[in-house]
Formats: C-alpha cells, structure tokens, sequence
C-alpha cells in the first residue's frame, strides 16, 4: 500500500465494543508502512487496553488532556497538526454529537476539533441509536463539512438486536484510508462542471415525469473533483443526498431548467461531466388544475420531446474542453454509448446496462464500460466513488493528450 508508506494516521478509538476491531486496524495500517496515534476516551479505556494499542502502535496512547507529556508541547494541537488523515473507529452517537456542535470535552474531541486533515468515521451503535433523528440529523451535519464514512454495516449486533450499525470490517476500514490518502491534487485550478439526479416534467401542478436517478454517481462525481482540488460546480436535479462539502450547488427541477443552467455555465469550464438522468419527453400541454379522474375512462397524454442538453453542449464546446456523458441502457450497451458519444461531439462516455445487479439505479456500485477514442475499458464492479477517481483519471489522460 504506497499511498500508506510514511503517512502519519490518527486514530481516535470511543467506547464501543467494537473498540477490539481497533487494535487490528492499528496493526494493518502498521505493516503498511503508516506511523499511527492512538487517542482513546475514558470509556474506551473499559473495553481495550492503553497498553495494547502503544505495544501496536508503538507509540505512546493519549487518554488524558492533562497528562505530562514526555517532551514539552501541546499535545492535542501536535498530534492535530501531525495527522495526514485522522480516523476514528468505532465512531459513537455520543462522539459524533460533540463534532456536530464543536464539544471539545476530553483529549480526542479536543483533537479532532483542532485538526485540518481529512476526518473519516466509522461509526458503531445500536440499531436504534444509529437511526435515530440526532444521529441522522448530526451524520448530514459532519458530512456537509465534508467529514467521510463508512459504514455502519447490518447485521447481527453485539446487544443481540439485528440491523444497522455494526462497525465495518477493519480491512475495508484500512482500505477506505488508503483511498483517501492516494486522492491526488491532480486538478488544482480547473473548473469541472457535473450534472446530477433526474429532472421532472410537469403534467399539472401534482404529477410529474420523472426517472430513478438517485443521483449518486454525480454527487460521487462532485466530491472526488473537489478533493482532487478543482473548482466544482454542480448542477442538480431532486435528490435526497447531502452535497458535497465545497462545492457550489445549482438546483434545477425541469429538463429546461438543465439546458439554461448548462448553456450559461458550460463555457467557462475545463471539464463538464454530464452524468444527470433528464427527461427524454415532457407534457406538451400542462394541466392548469389537477387532473381528476373520470371513472374507467383512460387518459391520453401527449409527450414531446425534451431539449438534448448534452447535444447543446457538445456544439459549443470550446478548444481544450474535455466533454464525458453518461449512457445508461438496456440493451445494445456498447453499439448505443458509441452512437451518443459521436453524436453529442463527447471525448469519453460511460455506459452502463441498468438491468445487471449492481449497476443500476439508487445503488452505490456500478459496472461500466468507458469509450473513447482509444477503445472500450471495461471496469468490474466497484462503488461509484471508486469509478468516479478513474473517470477523472480517464479525463485527466484526455487532457494531458
């Protein structure tokens, strides 16, 4: 693990049983060649040893704000200040309340409060504490701050109930922290615009067209071009995700409302990603009042298509733009992609059939085909955070040509 190799980690281990995963995730992340802190709260005290994770780490652990330390310096403020990426695992409702509302009561809420590395939490709880509306309200908080998860998993939890919140596996965890530390600053300086989500026909003032778009590619899109350190703009359709953290947000309800944000953003970009799910047909007419129904009697509506935006902005594409849009299909995955990435003037388009498990929509994976000039990349499944980096590998390539 490269990405690894000399990296300083800071570890904050809360009061969970969950706390024994923590001591392999010391070791893992040890042969890999990272130097790494451990910080514990009192509570954490009860489950695992201090002496274990310092015979681990090789450090000495940090229980106490107050303890002397062996050579002078604020403790808390060094190790806030030495971290690369600070990690805390598990990651309770109570630690995740403190960093929601800036609590800094003992040494690791202290810390945590005073680093500017990279947070990742993995949290660990009862069911019933993690799907409370604290807990989610506080998980919208940190993420919007652009705090990283991941987890919790389902399953069978140590209070006997069954369900979520069941810390993640100490490997995924580890490889999550490789991930993050690997993110290069490859896009420092460019403007990258992403589309995301569906869009919504109107047909009265009650009932729209619409599609499954999650929106979750786009928003995976959004956030790995920010930490790779471009300018990101993006334009979304109706989601239920929290955005990313840095990145300008343009809400849009309707196809319309799509080609107009795109035709005034569109030129001053050096990189657009279209990976939004717009409506191909809209009302012709929109009802004025609701629409009633009339006993058996069928409704006839009268669809007309919509304006394609990703044509719109493959005719105006400027010198040195890297255009890349999306194909999601049925049937014919390879033959249609390569149609649309000719005919809307793309660099690369990603396809993907929706009907293989894994790949469609609302689901955090995906299994996509990449084209371009060069050929056709076929990539396995992986989440689509993970496809995200290569798309804008992919991109960064086109660029560099």
């Amino acid at each position: 693990m490269p990405a690894l190799n000399g990296k300083t980690v800071v570890l904050g281990v809360t009061g969970g049983i969950a706390a024994y995963k923590s001591c392999e995730i010391v070791s893992r992340l040890r042969k890999a060649g990272a130097k790494v802190h451990v910080i514990m709260t009192k509570n954490a005290c009860e489950f695992v040893t201090p002496l274990t994770f310092e015979t681990l780490s090789n450090h000495p652990c940090v229980t106490d704000t107050f303890a002397r330390p062996e050579r002078w310096e604020v403790e808390h403020v060094a190790l806030a200040k030495a971290a690369d990426l600070f990690v805390i695992a598990p990651a309770t409702a109570n630690i995740m309340a403190k960093m929601a509302h800036g609590i800094a009561d003992d040494m690791l809420s202290t810390t945590v409060l005073a680093t500017r590395a990279p947070i990742l939490m993995a949290p660990a709880m009862n069911t019933g504490m993690w799907e409370s509306a604290a807990t989610q309200e506080n998980l919208q908080v940190l993420k919007a701050r652009g705090v990283h998860f991941i987890g919790p998993e389902g399953g069978f939890l140590a209070c006997g109930d069954t369900g979520a919140g069941r810390m993640s596996e100490p490997k995924d965890i580890v490889g999550e922290i490789e991930h993050l530390l690997a993110i290069k600053q490859d896009m420092a300086g460019l403007k990258v615009l992403v589309t995301a989500g569906p869009t919504r026909e109107a047909l009265d003032p009650v009932r729209f067209v619409t599609n499954r778009s999650s929106g979750r590619m786009g928003y995976a899109l959004a956030e790995n071009a920010q930490q790779r350190g471009a300018q990101v703009t993006l334009v979304s359709g109706p989601v239920s995700i929290a955005a990313p953290a840095g990145v300008k947000v343009v809400p849009v309800q309707s196809t319309e409302d799509l080609y107009n944000a795109m035709m005034a953003l569109a030129p001053m970009q050096d990189v657009i990603v279209q990976s939004a799910a717009p409506a191909d047909y809209k009302a012709e007419t929109v009802a004025a009042q609701k629409m009633k129904k009339q006993g058996d009697e069928k409704l006839v509506l009268t669809l007309v298509p919509t304006q394609d935006v990703a044509k719109a902005v493959g005719e105006i594409k400027k010198a040195g733009q890297v255009l890349i849009g999306f194909a999601a299909e049925t049937e014919n995955l390879h033959e249609n992609a390569e149609k649309k990435l000719n005919r809307k003037n793309l660099d690369m388009i990603v396809a993907n059939d929706v009907t293989r498990p894994g790949a469609g929509f609302d689901v955090d994976t995906n299994i996509a085909s990449i084209l371009a000039d060069a050929g056709v990349e076929e990539l396995p499944l992986m989440k689509k955070t993970e496809l995200a980096q290569v798309i804008f590998d992919r991109a960064m390539e086109l660029r560099g040509k």
